[in-house]
């Protein structure tokens, strides 16, 4: 994807609602006060669907990139000029390139974070794998399992309408979905990947179950942290990658691209997300 060039002053900033909890101004501020580009911005708006056309309609020449949350990945899809393959797989942008030409180009750093998040613990293949919940970021996670998946993956739901959905995102993404009652979710922990895509507090109630396991858990919330499932897995002997691994390296994607850095400084991030989360 091109990028924007790096001029002496640039702003970026992250878009959604709510958005006062967001790290990525941390993280972004962080990578820019390392790579020396003192003179970038970035910076925190509260944007619902309603607001985002007449937001981006009036970004001037300065501006180098968006970050999206919800509600807004879906939303800004009409009002892009290009999306790459990867965001349309899961017709989610999470990223808003815009190039020196006044072109608005949409990604999802989403995806390969997750994979990068993963590869970082070592888990680079797995014949199979679990995932909690079938929000918006199941889907991600599941486009993240179609590139490191041989083999089924199973959703664990609290509907049938939501594994209807999983089922079409699996046919649209060429992964082996199958799909069980969130009752069942304990079975989660036998696969060798557990994905957990839930709102804080809903696997509270699992951690009690977790089981002596050399498996690996990505469990995608990063406050509080750790979770109670994150943490009960960790005690019971296995892997934990938790939401800051994730933010932080779809970060570092987003910064590489509104930038045109080489490279970003993931340690420096990293260690910026932890600062924050703990106060300091």
């Amino acid at each position: 994807m091109p990028v924007s060039k790096a001029a002496e002053s640039r702003r970026a900033a992250v878009l959604g609602k709510p958005i006062a909890h967001s790290l990525s101004p941390v993280l972004h501020r962080a990578a820019y006060a390392e790579l020396g580009l003192d003179d970038w911005t970035y910076d925190r708006f509260e944007v619902d669907e309603a607001q985002l056309p007449a937001f981006i309609g009036e970004l001037g020449e300065d501006w180098a990139g968006l970050s999206l949350t919800m509600p807004l990945k879906r939303a800004v899809i009409p009002l892009l000029d290009e999306v790459t393959d990867t965001a349309a797989s899961v017709e989610a942008v999470n990223t808003v390139v815009l190039t020196d030409d006044g072109r608005r180009l949409g990604d999802n750093t989403d995806i390969p974070g997750m994979v990068s998040a993963l590869r970082e613990r070592g888990v680079e293949k797995v014949e199979s794998a679990a995932i909690l919940g079938a929000g918006a970021t199941a889907s991600s996670a599941l486009a993240a399992l179609a590139r490191i998946c041989a083999g089924p993956v199973t959703a664990y739901v609290r509907s049938e309408a939501r594994a209807d959905e999983m089922r079409t995102w699996g046919e649209r993404l060429g992964v082996d979905v199958r799909t069980v009652d969130w009752a069942d979710a304990r079975e989660a922990f036998a696969a060798p990947l557990v994905i957990a895509t839930t709102p804080a507090g809903t696997t509270d109630a699992l951690a009690e179950d977790v089981p002596d396991t050399t498996g690996t858990l990505f469990d995608v919330l990063y406050d509080p942290w750790p979770t109670a499932l994150a943490a009960a897995w960790s005690a019971h002997g296995g892997s934990v990658v938790g939401g800051l691994d994730l933010l932080v390296h779809q970060a570092v994607l987003q910064v590489q691209q509104m930038t045109g850095a080489a490279v970003a400084p993931l340690a420096v991030m990293r260690a910026a997300g932890e600062r924050a989360l703990s106060g300091g």
